[in-house]
C-alpha cells in the first residue's frame, strides 16, 4: 500500500511516528532526514511542554476569562492577565485598586473583597454590569465579526455604518473571588467569566414575557366592566389588582347587573389557570352571566346553566363563582356560590356575618344541583365579595386569610371605593403580589332626611273580581298623587296599573298583589300572581279583544319584564325614568 494513503487514515500522533519511522528506513534519505532535522522549525504540536513545566502565571495569561490577583487589607494588585488587561487595560502593580481598578467599584466587588478576607469563604456574584474600553470593545466585535463601536448583540448584517469607533461599553460578567495565600499574605483571585451574551438573552426573554404580560393584563382589564352600574338602592364599587411582575394573570372577575323592579344581579368569579387563556374563558363567562342574568332566574338556577357552559367552553379548566341578587323590597342577598369562597356581611353596627352555605363544586365539574340561599342586607350594612388572591397565602390555612378579611372589614367604613381599597391595604396587598385580586363591595346605605323622601314604597293586596281593577286605579292615583308627581307621569302610572291589573286577573290567579315604589331615579309598578306563566308582548291582530296590554305598557314604560318568584308565581313589572 502506497505510504502516503496509509498514514493519512493514521490519527495525528501514530501518523507522526509512522512518518518519522518510514524516514529512518530508508538509507538514501537518511542524511537529508538529519540535516532536516537539525534544521527544522518547533512543531507546537509535537513539542507541547508538559503540564508540570508550566507556571500559573503561564495558565492565567492564556485564559480567555478575566483574571486578577489581590493581596492585602487593600486589595493591592499583584497581577491582571492578559484578558483583564484587554478589557480594563493595564493596571500598576502594588496599587490599591479602590484606586488603580474602577471597574472593581462598578462591579459592586469591593464590600465583597473585604467579605471574602475576613470569612476567607469564595464568593460568586452573577451578571453584573461595567464598562470597557474601546480595545476591549474592538476584541470583542473582531470575535463576533461587527464593526467597532457597534452595541454588543447586534450582527454585522445589522450593524449601524455610522456608529462611534471608541469610548466604553458595557459587558456582563459573573465573578467568582476566591482567597488564596499570596507569599504568606492573605490575598484573592478574581477571575471574572463575560456572560454578555447569555445576559442579553436573559434580558429580551424577560422583555418578551413584560410584554406578554401586559398584552393579557391588557385583555383581562378590557374584559372586566369599564363602569359599574349603579343601582337605585345600593352603592357599589369594585377593584382589580393583577398579579406582581413574576406572577401570571389569572380570570378573576366581577359584574354588577340590573335586572329591572329595582332588582340587581352581583357577581365574582375566578377561573383556575393563567394567562390569555384563562381571561378568554374568564370573558366567556361573564358574557354568558350577563345573558343568563337577564332571565332573571333564580341565582342557583343561573349557576346551573354557567356550570354546563363552562365544561363545553373548556373542560380542562375550571371556575368558581359567587351569584347573588339583591331585592330591596325584601330587603335580601338571595346567593348561590359554586366553589367559591363565602361572601361576607357587615352590619352597622359593624359585627360581620359569613354565608357559609350551600357551597357547590366548581363550574365545569357537572353533576351537582346548585341550591340558593339568603342573607339579610338591611339598611346600613356593607357585603363584601372577593377572590381567593386577597386571603390566600403560602403556608396558611385559607380559613385563617378569611377570618383576617372579617377582622379587616368589621373596622372598615365609607365609600365602598374607601372600603375596597381598606381591605387591599388591611390584607397585605402589594404591587408585587403574588396572586391576582378582585374585590366588590356593595353597601345598603341607610337614607335619612331628604333623601329618605326619595325613596317610597307602597303595595295593595287584590282579591280579584270585577272591583279590583278600579281599587287598583284608585289606588294608583291616590299613591302617585301623594309623591307629588307629574300629572303626564301620574296619568301613564295609573294607565300601566290599570293593564298590569288587569292582565294579573285575566291570565293569573290568587294571591295578588300591586306594588308602587319611587325611587330617586324611577318610578316601578310590579304586580304578583299565583300562575307562573310568564307573559308575552304578541302583535293583536284587528279583531282580537284581548293581547294589547303588554304592547300597551311596553310602549309607554321605559321597560318592563317578567320573572318567576319562589313560592310559584310570577311578577310582571314595569318603570318609568323621573324627570330631572
Amino acid at each position: 500500500m502506497n505510504f502516503t494513503r496509509w498514514s493519512a487514515r493514521l490519527p495525528g500522533t501514530q501518523r507522526r511516528a509512522a512518518a518519522r519511522t518510514d524516514r529512518g528506513s530508508v538509507p538514501a534519505a537518511r542524511g537529508e532526514y538529519e540535516r532536516g532535522k537539525q534544521e527544522r522549525r518547533p512543531d507546537p504540536v509535537t513539542d507541547i511542554p508538559a503540564l508540570e513545566d508550566l507556571s500559573v502565571r503561564d495558565v492565567l495569561g492564556e485564559l480567555p476569562a478575566l483574571a486578577a490577583l489581590v493581596y492585602g487589607p487593600e486589595h493591592r494588585v499583584a497581577y491582571v492577565n492578559g484578558a483583564y488587561a484587554t478589557a480594563f487595560g493595564p493596571r500598576q502593580a502594588g496599587a490599591p485598586a479602590a484606586e488603580s481598578c474602577p471597574e472593581l467599584a462598578e462591579l459592586g466587588l469591593l464590600p465583597l473583597l473585604d467579605q471574602v478576607l475576613r470569612s476567607g469563604k469564595p464568593r460568586t456574584v452573577k451578571s453584573r454590569k461595567a464598562q470597557g474600553g474601546a480595545e476591549a470593545e474592538k476584541t470583542a466585535n473582531e470575535a463576533d465579526g461587527t464593526p467597532p463601536g457597534t452595541p454588543p448583540g447586534t450582527t454585522a448584517a445589522t450593524a449601524a455604518p455610522n456608529r462611534h469607533t471608541d469610548g466604553p461599553f458595557t459587558r456582563s460578567y459573573t465573578v467568582t473571588c476566591t482567597p488564596v495565600d499570596c507569599r504568606g499574605t492573605a490575598g484573592i483571585l478574581i477571575y471574572a467569566a463575560d456572560v454578555t451574551d447569555h445576559a442579553e438573552a436573559a434580558e429580551r426573554l424577560r422583555g418578551s414575557e413584560r410584554r406578554h404580560r401586559r398584552t393579557v393584563v391588557t385583555l383581562q382589564r378590557s374584559l372586566l366592566p369599564q363602569e359599574l352600574e349603579q343601582p337605585d338602592d345600593l352603592r357599589v364599587a369594585a377593584t382589580y389588582r393583577p398579579g406582581g411582575e413574576d406572577a401570571a394573570v389569572g380570570g378573576d372577575w366581577y359584574d354588577v347587573i340590573t335586572l329591572g323592579a329595582g332588582r340587581t344581579a352581583l357577581v365574582i368569579g375566578d377561573v383556575m389557570g393563567r394567562g390569555v387563556r384563562a381571561a378568554a374563558v374568564m370573558g366567556q363567562l361573564r358574557t354568558a352571566v350577563r345573558a343568563y342574568a337577564r332571565l332573571d332566574l333564580p341565582p342557583h338556577e343561573v349557576l346551573q346553566l354557567l356550570d354546563g357552559l363552562a365544561a363545553e367552553i373548556d373542560a380542562s379548566q375550571i371556575a368558581t363563582c359567587v351569584y347573588a341578587v339583591h331585592d330591596p323590597n325584601e330587603g335580601l342577598l338571595e346567593y348561590a356560590s359554586a366553589g367559591h369562597l363565602p361572601l361576607l356581611v357587615r352590619a352597622q353596627d359593624g359585627s360581620v356575618t359569613r354565608a357559609e352555605d350551600p357551597t357547590g363544586p366548581p363550574l365545569g365539574t357537572g353533576g351537582w344541583q346548585h341550591t340558593s340561599a339568603a342573607i339579610a342586607l338591611p339598611p346600613g350594612s356593607t357585603a363584601v365579595l372577593y377572590t381567593d388572591g386577597l386571603v390566600e397565602r403560602r403556608g396558611e390555612d385559607i380559613d385563617e386569610g378569611v377570618a383576617r378579611l372579617e377582622r379587616a372589614l368589621s373596622g372598615a367604613q365609607g365609600t365602598p371605593q374607601v372600603v375596597c381599597d381598606r381591605l387591599i391595604r388591611a390584607l397585605g396587598v402589594t404591587d408585587d403580589h403574588d396572586d391576582d385580586v378582585a374585590v366588590l363591595v356593595l353597601q345598603h346605605p341607610a337614607r335619612t332626611g331628604a333623601d329618605a323622601e326619595l325613596f317610597h314604597n307602597a303595595a295593595l293586596d287584590l282579591l280579584g273580581g270585577i272591583e279590583a281593577a278600579p281599587r287598583a286605579r284608585a289606588f294608583a292615583t291616590g299613591v302617585l298623587a301623594s309623591w307629588r308627581f307629574p300629572v303626564e307621569l301620574r296619568d301613564l302610572g295609573v294607565l300601566a296599573t290599570s293593564e298590569l291589573v288587569a292582565n294579573s286577573l285575566q291570565h293569573g290567579t290568587p294571591p295578588m298583589r300591586l306594588r308602587l315604589r319611587r325611587t330617586d331615579r324611577r318610578l316601578i309598578i310590579e304586580v304578583t300572581d299565583g300562575d307562573d306563566h310568564l307573559p308575552r308582548r304578541r302583535r293583536a291582530e284587528p279583531a282580537d279583544e284581548a293581547g294589547r296590554g303588554i304592547s300597551i305598557v311596553a310602549t309607554i314604560a321605559s321597560s318592563w319584564g317578567s320573572r318567576r318568584t319562589p313560592g310559584g308565581g310570577k311578577a310582571v313589572w314595569c318603570e318609568f325614568a323621573l324627570p330631572h
